[in-house]
C-alpha cells in the first residue's frame, strides 16, 4: 500500500421514482446542510449494508428517509465515481411507489422534477452521469 490511507468505497445505490400519475417526472432530494455534499440534489437511496442485496438495500433506505413503500425493478444504471474523500459506486435502479406519500425524514428537500428541470440544480457529481444519461433518452425509466 502506498502512504496515506485508502479512500474508503462505499456501495450505493439510488432509485429513479416516476411520479404517480406523471410519468415524465422522477423523485429527487435535497441533502441535509452541514453533512458530506450538503444542500446539494441526489437520486434517493442510499449505503448497501453487508448482507444486503441493492434491491433490498433501496427498499430499506427509502423506508427510513421517505417513509415509503418501493418495488423495486431492474437495474438501469452503475458507475463509480472518486470524490476526493471516498469512492461511490452506484447503481441507480427503476422503482416505482407502492405506498406511503414521500416525507423528508432523511432530506432538506423532496420534489417531483423532469429531467430537464433537474438538469438546472446543483447535483451531487455521482448523480450527473446517469441524469445526463436520463435527459438524452439513453435510459428506459420505466422499462
Amino acid at each position: 500500500m502506498t502512504q496515506g490511507a485508502a479512500k474508503r468505497t462505499v456501495r450505493v445505490v439510488a432509485a429513479l421514482i416516476p411520479q404517480p400519475g406523471d410519468a415524465s417526472r422522477f423523485l429527487v432530494q435535497q441533502r441535509l446542510p452541514g453533512g458530506s455534499r450538503g444542500l446539494l440534489w441526489e437520486f434517493p437511496g442510499g449505503k448497501v449494508e453487508p448482507g444486503e442485496s441493492e434491491p433490498e438495500a433501496l427498499a430499506r433506505e427509502c423506508r427510513e428517509e421517505l417513509d415509503v413503500q418501493l418495488h423495486v425493478g431492474r437495474r438501469l444504471w452503475v458507475g463509480t465515481h472518486e470524490y476526493s474523500d471516498l469512492t461511490v459506486e452506484l447503481a441507480l435502479y427503476a422503482a416505482r411507489l407502492e405506498s406511503g406519500e414521500p416525507k423528508t425524514l432523511g432530506a432538506n428537500a423532496l420534489a417531483f422534477l423532469t429531467p430537464a428541470e433537474m438538469k438546472a440544480l446543483p447535483f451531487c457529481e455521482a448523480d450527473i452521469p446517469p441524469l445526463e444519461d436520463l435527459v438524452a433518452g439513453r435510459m428506459d425509466p420505466l422499462g
